[in-house]
């Protein structure tokens, strides 16, 4: 059986194509694999989960528990739009939490699993608030607040990080191939599969005489698609 790999899809209401092809997505190609692996960002963005009494968050997770329910092993990696997703909602997936960076034997190949976002050490503010918001005191205390209030939060962080984005050079919010390189070395020069950067794209890295391949996931804006892995090696499929 073959393995599918997604991430960044940003689902949400107001996107409503990328919805569609999603509920699509989990009934046929999905459902072929032996495995699917989100590697993060599934969501614009999580509150907690306690908002899975919304009718939307309720229709993704139950469309990815019959998904698991048919037999396929559904793994979830956390993303930058996400990091607040728990045990809950992996237990009405039917999904396995899994860590960032995962080091795995994908159908005999050593292959690195990121979400992707700590690659890009070049951006040195978002990596600041990267460590805030994976820090477990200040989940603990904004998971605190109402819903109402979270999800206005979250939307106010949203805007601010467009409007930074929008002063950042392209360069910058890209992975740093040093820091590549350096990780690359570190798991035993693996495969790489990540998102995170909106960049779909093959790379191969030569590090130390290793030549390593590196997948970087589409992301769902405008487009879409998977990276289908088995034996033979991995090939993107647009949707």
């Amino acid at each position: 059986m073959h393995s599918i790999f997604v991430s960044d899809l940003h689902l949400t209401p107001e996107r409503p194509q990328a919805s569609q092809i999603f509920f699509e997505f989990v009934q046929g190609p999905a459902a072929q694999a032996g495995a699917l692996y989100v590697l993060g960002d599934l969501f614009e963005y999580w509150v907690g989960d306690d908002d899975l009494g919304d009718p939307y968050n309720a229709a993704v997770a139950d469309a990815l528990r019959a998904l698991s329910g048919r037999g396929v092993a559904l793994s979830f990696m956390h993303g930058n739009r996400d990091v607040l997703v728990g045990q809950a909602f992996a237990e009405r997936c039917g999904a396995q939490l899994i860590a960032d960076p995962l080091l795995l034997d994908l159908h005999g190949t050593k292959t690195l699993l990121m979400h992707g976002d700590t690659l890009c050490t070049d951006d040195v503010d978002y990596q600041k608030f990267r460590v805030y918001a994976h820090d477990p005191d200040n989940q603990r205390k904004f998971l605190a607040q109402p819903l109402a209030e979270r999800r206005k939060q979250i939307i106010g962080f949203r805007a601010e990080s467009e409007k930074s984005k929008a002063g950042k050079a392209a360069e910058i919010m890209d992975v740093a191939p040093a820091t590549v390189d350096q990780t690359l070395r570190a798991f035993g020069f693996p495969r790489l599969i990540h998102g995170h950067t909106h960049r779909p794209a093959r790379h191969v890295h030569v590090v130390d005489s290793h030549a390593c391949e590196r997948w970087v996931l589409t992301d769902w804006y405008g487009r879409a698609g998977y990276l289908r892995c088995d034996a033979s090696g991995c090939t993107p499929v647009a949707l």
